[in-house]
Protein backbone atom coordinates (compact mmCIF):
# COMPACT_ATOMS: atom_id res chain seq x y z
CA UNK A 1 0.00 0.00 0.00
CA UNK A 2 1.32 3.42 -0.94
CA UNK A 3 2.06 6.00 1.73
CA UNK A 4 0.35 9.35 1.34
CA UNK A 5 2.89 11.81 -0.01
CA UNK A 6 0.48 14.52 -1.15
CA UNK A 7 -2.28 16.49 0.55
CA UNK A 8 -5.54 17.45 -1.15
CA UNK A 9 -7.61 20.33 0.21
CA UNK A 10 -10.98 18.68 0.10
CA UNK A 11 -14.71 19.04 0.58
CA UNK A 12 -16.98 16.04 -0.10
CA UNK A 13 -19.62 18.23 -1.75
CA UNK A 14 -17.29 20.03 -4.17
CA UNK A 15 -17.75 18.70 -7.71
CA UNK A 16 -14.29 19.97 -8.66
CA UNK A 17 -12.77 17.95 -5.83
CA UNK A 18 -14.87 14.98 -6.86
CA UNK A 19 -13.29 14.98 -10.32
CA UNK A 20 -9.88 14.61 -8.69
CA UNK A 21 -11.10 11.90 -6.34
CA UNK A 22 -12.64 9.92 -9.21
CA UNK A 23 -9.39 10.06 -11.17
CA UNK A 24 -7.45 8.93 -8.10
CA UNK A 25 -9.74 5.92 -7.76
CA UNK A 26 -9.65 5.12 -11.47
CA UNK A 27 -5.85 5.15 -11.48
CA UNK A 28 -5.33 3.44 -8.12
CA UNK A 29 -3.66 6.44 -6.51
CA UNK A 30 -6.10 7.25 -3.70
CA UNK A 31 -3.70 6.01 -1.01
CA UNK A 32 -1.04 8.46 -2.17
CA UNK A 33 -3.15 11.47 -1.17
CA UNK A 34 -4.16 12.58 2.33
CA UNK A 35 -7.35 14.62 2.55
CA UNK A 36 -7.48 17.91 4.43
CA UNK A 37 -11.03 19.10 5.00
CA UNK A 38 -11.61 22.65 3.87
CA UNK A 39 -14.81 24.50 4.78
CA UNK A 40 -15.22 27.73 2.88
CA UNK A 41 -17.55 30.05 1.02
CA UNK A 42 -16.70 33.02 -1.23
CA UNK A 43 -16.98 35.31 1.80
CA UNK A 44 -15.41 33.05 4.46
CA UNK A 45 -12.11 31.68 3.16
CA UNK A 46 -10.22 28.82 4.76
CA UNK A 47 -7.15 30.39 6.39
CA UNK A 48 -5.02 27.26 5.96
CA UNK A 49 -6.02 26.99 2.31
CA UNK A 50 -5.23 30.57 1.31
CA UNK A 51 -1.68 30.11 2.55
CA UNK A 52 -1.26 27.58 -0.26
CA UNK A 53 -3.75 28.93 -2.80
CA UNK A 54 -4.26 32.71 -2.65
CA UNK A 55 -7.51 32.30 -4.59
CA UNK A 56 -8.92 30.37 -1.66
CA UNK A 57 -10.46 27.73 -3.92
CA UNK A 58 -10.50 23.95 -3.84
CA UNK A 59 -9.14 21.60 -4.90
CA UNK A 60 -5.52 22.42 -4.21
CA UNK A 61 -2.87 19.70 -4.10
CA UNK A 62 0.26 20.03 -1.99
CA UNK A 63 3.03 17.83 -3.39
CA UNK A 64 5.71 16.06 -1.37
CA UNK A 65 8.20 18.87 -2.05
CA UNK A 66 5.76 21.50 -0.79
CA UNK A 67 4.75 22.82 -4.20
CA UNK A 68 1.00 23.44 -4.50
CA UNK A 69 -1.05 22.85 -7.65
CA UNK A 70 -4.47 24.33 -8.46
CA UNK A 71 -7.12 24.22 -10.04
CA UNK A 72 -8.78 20.86 -10.80
CA UNK A 73 -7.67 20.83 -14.45
CA UNK A 74 -4.02 21.24 -13.51
CA UNK A 75 -4.30 18.65 -10.75
CA UNK A 76 -5.95 16.13 -13.07
CA UNK A 77 -3.21 16.58 -15.65
CA UNK A 78 -0.50 16.14 -13.00
CA UNK A 79 -2.03 13.04 -11.42
CA UNK A 80 -2.67 11.45 -14.80
CA UNK A 81 1.08 11.49 -15.37
CA UNK A 82 1.86 9.80 -12.05
CA UNK A 83 0.51 6.30 -12.79
CA UNK A 84 1.54 3.48 -15.10
CA UNK A 85 -1.85 2.68 -16.65
CA UNK A 86 -3.37 4.08 -19.82
CA UNK A 87 -3.60 7.87 -19.65
CA UNK A 88 -7.00 9.39 -18.97
CA UNK A 89 -5.94 12.56 -20.77
CA UNK A 90 -4.62 11.82 -24.26
CA UNK A 91 -1.04 12.98 -24.50
CA UNK A 92 -1.18 14.42 -28.01
CA UNK A 93 -3.08 14.83 -31.24
CA UNK A 94 -6.68 15.70 -31.99
CA UNK A 95 -7.99 13.30 -29.34
CA UNK A 96 -6.28 15.35 -26.63
CA UNK A 97 -7.92 18.60 -27.69
CA UNK A 98 -11.35 17.03 -28.20
CA UNK A 99 -11.37 15.32 -24.78
CA UNK A 100 -10.14 18.46 -23.05
CA UNK A 101 -12.78 20.52 -24.84
CA UNK A 102 -15.53 18.18 -23.63
CA UNK A 103 -14.06 18.41 -20.13
CA UNK A 104 -14.10 22.21 -20.41
CA UNK A 105 -17.76 22.09 -21.46
CA UNK A 106 -18.52 20.07 -18.33
CA UNK A 107 -16.56 22.56 -16.23
CA UNK A 108 -18.67 25.34 -17.74
CA UNK A 109 -21.79 23.54 -16.56
CA UNK A 110 -20.27 23.34 -13.10
CA UNK A 111 -19.20 26.97 -13.07
CA UNK A 112 -22.73 28.12 -13.91
CA UNK A 113 -24.33 25.68 -11.47
CA UNK A 114 -22.07 26.76 -8.61
CA UNK A 115 -22.79 30.44 -9.30
CA UNK A 116 -26.53 29.75 -9.17
CA UNK A 117 -26.04 27.85 -5.92
CA UNK A 118 -24.13 30.74 -4.33
CA UNK A 119 -26.68 33.31 -5.47
CA UNK A 120 -29.58 31.31 -4.07
CA UNK A 121 -27.86 30.11 -0.89
CA UNK A 122 -26.00 33.25 0.18
CA UNK A 123 -28.35 36.05 -0.90
CA UNK A 124 -31.73 36.86 0.55
CA UNK A 125 -34.50 36.09 -1.99
CA UNK A 126 -35.34 39.76 -2.50
CA UNK A 127 -31.72 40.49 -3.46
CA UNK A 128 -31.32 37.70 -6.00
CA UNK A 129 -30.90 38.79 -9.61
CA UNK A 130 -33.39 36.61 -11.48
CA UNK A 131 -32.36 37.44 -15.09
CA UNK A 132 -28.75 36.64 -14.19
CA UNK A 133 -29.80 33.34 -12.58
CA UNK A 134 -31.75 32.41 -15.69
CA UNK A 135 -28.75 33.30 -17.83
CA UNK A 136 -26.64 30.81 -15.89
CA UNK A 137 -29.32 28.15 -16.22
CA UNK A 138 -29.43 28.74 -19.97
CA UNK A 139 -25.69 28.08 -20.18
CA UNK A 140 -26.30 24.75 -18.47
CA UNK A 141 -29.18 23.87 -20.79
CA UNK A 142 -27.20 24.74 -23.92
CA UNK A 143 -24.20 22.69 -22.81
CA UNK A 144 -26.37 19.68 -21.94
CA UNK A 145 -28.05 19.91 -25.35
CA UNK A 146 -24.66 19.77 -27.08
CA UNK A 147 -23.60 16.75 -25.02
CA UNK A 148 -26.87 14.99 -25.90
CA UNK A 149 -26.63 15.77 -29.61
CA UNK A 150 -22.92 15.37 -30.25
CA UNK A 151 -21.02 13.54 -27.52
CA UNK A 152 -22.81 10.41 -26.28
CA UNK A 153 -20.77 7.94 -28.33
CA UNK A 154 -17.54 9.67 -27.35
CA UNK A 155 -18.41 9.69 -23.66
CA UNK A 156 -19.35 6.00 -23.80
CA UNK A 157 -16.10 5.03 -25.52
CA UNK A 158 -13.79 5.63 -22.57
CA UNK A 159 -14.14 6.77 -18.96
CA UNK A 160 -11.45 9.41 -19.20
CA UNK A 161 -11.10 13.10 -18.31
CA UNK A 162 -14.07 14.06 -20.47
CA UNK A 163 -16.39 11.38 -19.10
CA UNK A 164 -15.26 11.99 -15.51
CA UNK A 165 -15.90 15.72 -15.85
CA UNK A 166 -19.35 15.27 -17.38
CA UNK A 167 -20.34 12.63 -14.81
CA UNK A 168 -19.32 14.88 -11.91
CA UNK A 169 -21.18 17.82 -13.44
CA UNK A 170 -24.37 15.78 -13.77
CA UNK A 171 -23.97 14.51 -10.22
CA UNK A 172 -23.75 18.09 -8.99
CA UNK A 173 -26.90 19.07 -10.89
CA UNK A 174 -28.71 16.22 -9.15
CA UNK A 175 -27.35 17.32 -5.78
CA UNK A 176 -27.98 21.07 -5.96
CA UNK A 177 -30.35 21.68 -8.88
CA UNK A 178 -32.88 18.85 -9.17
CA UNK A 179 -35.39 21.47 -10.32
CA UNK A 180 -33.63 21.60 -13.70
CA UNK A 181 -34.91 18.07 -14.43
CA UNK A 182 -32.23 17.65 -17.07
CA UNK A 183 -33.09 14.01 -17.82
CA UNK A 184 -36.35 14.99 -19.53
CA UNK A 185 -34.51 16.75 -22.36
CA UNK A 186 -31.41 14.52 -22.42
CA UNK A 187 -32.54 10.87 -22.29
CA UNK A 188 -29.39 9.47 -23.91
CA UNK A 189 -27.19 11.41 -21.50
CA UNK A 190 -29.36 10.16 -18.63
CA UNK A 191 -28.91 6.55 -19.73
CA UNK A 192 -25.15 7.00 -20.01
CA UNK A 193 -24.98 8.65 -16.59
CA UNK A 194 -27.05 5.88 -14.99
CA UNK A 195 -24.45 3.37 -16.16
CA UNK A 196 -21.30 5.24 -15.23
CA UNK A 197 -22.69 6.34 -11.86
CA UNK A 198 -22.39 2.69 -10.79
CA UNK A 199 -18.64 2.61 -11.28
CA UNK A 200 -16.78 2.06 -7.99
CA UNK A 201 -14.99 5.40 -8.38
CA UNK A 202 -18.32 7.23 -8.65
CA UNK A 203 -19.94 5.31 -5.81
CA UNK A 204 -16.98 5.91 -3.51
CA UNK A 205 -17.04 9.66 -4.15
CA UNK A 206 -20.75 10.35 -3.90
CA UNK A 207 -21.33 13.59 -1.97
CA UNK A 208 -23.38 13.45 1.22
CA UNK A 209 -26.98 14.55 0.84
Amino acid sequence: MSTASMTLFHSPTSPYVRKVMVLLHETGQQNRVALQDSKLTPITPDVALIQDNPLGKIPALRLADGQVLYDSRVILDYLDQQHVGNPLIPREGSARWRRLTLAALADGILDAAVLVRYEQFLRAPELQWQPWLEGQREKIRRALAVLEAEAIAELASHFDVAAISVACALGYLDLRHPDLEWRQQQPQLAAWYFEVSQRPSMLETRPPL
